[in-house]
């Protein structure tokens, strides 16, 4: 049994922060959400979709901005929870968030891509505590499915 107080749960640092999770994306082709090896987590590469399916499109550093994509990664980590919380029904059972892939539709000249990815790294910091730092790699992509702006990939610990 855990010794959290409701107050010290991720469940409750997301909802001080305003954030309800959604239900876990369909994937768009012929993939699992997750997939579970051990205590591992693998989760597909997730994007910035709304709970009402917006997604949110586009060329960071020409049609999108640093700081606008920061927040299009913020949402893919929430995205990134709700598969999380499918796949262990609880998101307490998160040991630690073991690395991040985040890629980025960014035009040829963008060099921010750490600071977009970390809108996802900062949410997991703030759910997770010291078990939401994690190893983390920032690339950029000439295109991403359906022109979303971000793509995020994860690997997570578990109990």
């Amino acid at each position: 049994m855990s010794t959290e107080s409701f107050s010290d749960t991720p469940y409750h640092r997301l909802q001080a922060q305003g954030i309800t999770l959604p239900a876990s994306p369909t994937p768009i082709a012929n993939f699992s959400s997750h997939v579970i090896v051990g205590n591992l987590l693998f989760l597909s590469g997730q994007g910035p979709v709304e709970a009402d399916n917006t997604k949110h499109q586009g060329k960071v550093g020409k049609t999108v901005t640093t700081e606008e994509a920061y927040q299009h990664a913020r949402l893919t980590g929430v995205n990134l929870l709700a598969v999380i919380h499918e796949a262990l029904g609880d998101l307490g059972r998160v040991k630690q968030v073991v690395k991040l892939l985040g890629m980025v539709n960014a035009c040829e000249e963008f060099r921010e891509h750490p600071k977009v990815i970390n809108g996802c790294s900062d949410l997991l910091v703030s759910v997770f505590g010291a078990q939401g730092i994690h190893s983390r790699s920032a690339v950029g992509f000439s295109s991403l499915p359906d022109q979303i702006t971000v793509e995020i990939e994860a690997i997570v610990a578990f109990e």
